[in-house]
């Protein structure tokens, strides 16, 4: 790497850069102490990781730090898709939702088509006459307001035509239908990828990198005092400029960092539960309406999501709790629709997130502004909250333009609507390539774009060290879905350090298997040994600690309210005990 300042700061696109493993993890802990930087974000969930990358693809210089791992919280809990947000529409906001559009147009057709994908749903329609014209009209608008479009029109059916789409309804529940077509992502997996790419472009990134205090000169922030949560270790990270892309804590990082913030941020808790594919006869998704807001029931792989639900939480942010009352609702909305009710034995998964939600006039969470606020409570910090994750790449454009104000010299404007994430580039021309592929590597095909869609032209980068250790393409026991090299890719590239970050975000096992990744833990955390450097200590440690989460977030789901389902909850052991929660 050429060095351009004199100061031996990596600039510029470079393979090894993106590269999160323990080496690198070494080395940019020195560089956080050794280096200025013009801007560094807090928060590694998508609108920090977006905001890294927009500030270093500016040319500014850029380091991102997170508590926990990437997407540990909201980003990856969502609805998993990338959406204007049909009942935005009858809520009169049209500009978030022609925002929201454009966004999936470009992660579609430009910047990450190898994990954004296209997705249909049926609406269903219950009454003759007055609803297809009007639900025509909203689908139109829907249709149209985000410019060029990758994804077919709506299309209407009658009530048989919609039977055939989504032959699991119930005949009565529906007088006709209209398919439209929305795309979904997986939002851990995608999340974790824009930060590897603002990495490749030179931003130092780091996990497990809590912030805990905040250094000042006279009446401006001029940086933050970092905790390595893994080690103990505390350093000085100088700075122009701070970013809280907090969500949820955004609050709390105000007043650790002793200002005054410009707007409050209420947590709303979504819970969805994953079913098998096979227990919903349909070849589209389903959107429903419910009395608060609506209902998605989304393909995924072989499963089918359900949700979410929308209700206030005021208790621990980093481990929201799903209880037996949430999952009923999911359960009981879903199965009036469905010839066949799921009940509560069908369920592989659960998972539970908190929307960062700008605080409104109104009590009820379903009925607040998705739109964002940036805000510059003090000289050197700027906060942004609010949002939806469709929309990150603006929110992350908008705190660094505000950021530019406490910059030296002229900022450039942002570029990320043209600046692809890595995996990106080659991917079409290598699903074309998808059967050659699988012939080179002795894998079936209909692997390789299980990859493909993973990792994107990043695939030969994942395979490369099984051309040694060929048993490394095998499957992973008990998560078939998922090949053993994976595991290996996860901890050498992609920074996963703990068995949960493997088993909950770097793959989804937690939650596509009825075992929720307890028949994996133990396979999968001695591969990670293999490079973490683990003894057998720490393996059983780590597949303790799995072991107790999934037990607790199971007994969690048994209990009637929040509050009781929170004690469970929070009572399992953290893989990183040394997180400060709340920070003092």
């Amino acid at each position: 790497m050429i060095d351009v300042t004199g100061e031996n700061v990596r600039f510029g696109p470079g393979g090894a850069n993106s590269r999160l493993g323990p080496e690198a993890r070494r080395d940019t802990w020195d560089r956080l102490g050794g280096e200025h930087f013009d801007v560094v974000v807090i928060g590694g969930g998508v609108v920090g990781a977006g905001a890294a990358l927009d500030a270093v693809t500016r040319g500014l210089r850029v380091a991102m730090v997170e508590a926990r791992d990437f997407a540990a919280g909201t980003s990856s809990r969502s609805s998993k898709l990338f959406h204007g947000g049909l009942r935005y529409l009858e809520q009169f906001e049209f500009g978030l939702v022609r925002e929201a559009l454009h966004e999936r147009e470009l992660m579609l057709t430009r910047l990450a088509p190898h994990l954004v994908k296209p997705v249909s749903f049926l609406y269903p329609l219950t009454h003759r006459l007055w609803e297809r014209p009007y639900t025509a009209a909203g689908l139109l608008m829907y249709d149209t307001m985000g410019g060029s479009r990758s994804v077919p029109g709506q299309k209407h059916f009658t009530r048989s035509g919609a039977l055939r789409l989504f032959p699991a309804m119930r005949h009565d529940a529906l007088v006709g239908g209209v398919r439209y077509f929305d795309a979904m992502s997986d939002d851990a997996r995608h999340t974790m990828t824009v930060a590897r790419t603002a990495a490749h472009y030179g931003a130092v990134v780091r996990t497990s990198s809590q912030v805990v205090g905040f250094l000042r000169e006279a009446d401006r922030i001029s940086g933050v005092r970092v905790r390595d949560v893994e080690s103990g270790e505390e350093q000085q990270v100088t700075c122009d400029v701070v970013v809280n892309c907090t969500g949820v804590w955004t609050d709390e990082m105000q007043r650790l960092a002793g200002t005054r913030g410009r707007f409050r941020v209420r947590a709303s808790k979504g819970v969805h539960v994953v079913v098998p594919r096979d227990r919903i006869a349909a070849e589209t998704g389903l959107i429903l309406r419910t009395e608060k807001s609506v209902l998605f029931v989304i393909p995924w792989r072989n499963h089918w999501i359900i949700g979410t639900t929308d209700t206030d939480w005021n208790l621990d942010l980093a481990h929201p709790a799903a209880t037996r009352k949430d999952i009923d609702y999911v359960l009981d909305h879903v199965n009036t629709v469905l010839m066949t009710p799921l009940t509560h034995d069908d369920i592989e998964g659960v998972y539970a997130g908190l929307r960062p939600l700008l605080a409104g006039e109104s009590e009820e969470s379903s009925k607040l502004s998705r739109e964002h606020a940036v805000a510059r409570p003090a000289p050197g910090m700027v906060a942004i909250a609010g949002g939806k994750y469709t929309t990150y790449r603006v929110m992350a454009a908008d705190a660094i333009d505000a950021a530019a104000q406490d910059l030296r010299g002229r900022t450039a404007p942002s570029i990320t609507d043209r600046v692809p994430l890595l995996g990106a580039d080659g991917y079409h021309a290598l699903v074309n390539q998808a059967d050659r592929l699988a012939d080179l590597h002795g894998l079936h095909p209909h692997r390789v774009r299980h990859l493909l869609d993973r990792y994107g032209s990043m695939v030969h980068e994942v395979l490369a060290p099984a051309a040694d250790r060929p048993e490394l393409l095998e499957p992973i026991p008990g998560a078939a879905d998922y090949l053993k090299v994976e595991v290996v890719y996860g901890v050498t590239h992609e920074g996963a350090l703990h068995l949960s970050d493997l088993l909950t975000r770097r793959t989804r096992i937690s939650i596509e298997y009825p075992h929720r990744g307890l028949d994996a833990a133990r396979p999968v955390a001695r591969l990670m040994a293999e490079t973490l450097g683990w003894d057998e200590e720490t393996v059983a440690r780590e597949v303790e600690i799995y072991a107790e989460r999934v037990e607790a977030e199971r007994d969690s789901q048994t209990k009637p309210d929040d509050q009781a389902a929170d004690q469970i909850r929070s009572a399992a052991p953290e893989a990183r005990p040394l997180v400060a929660e709340p920070v003092s």
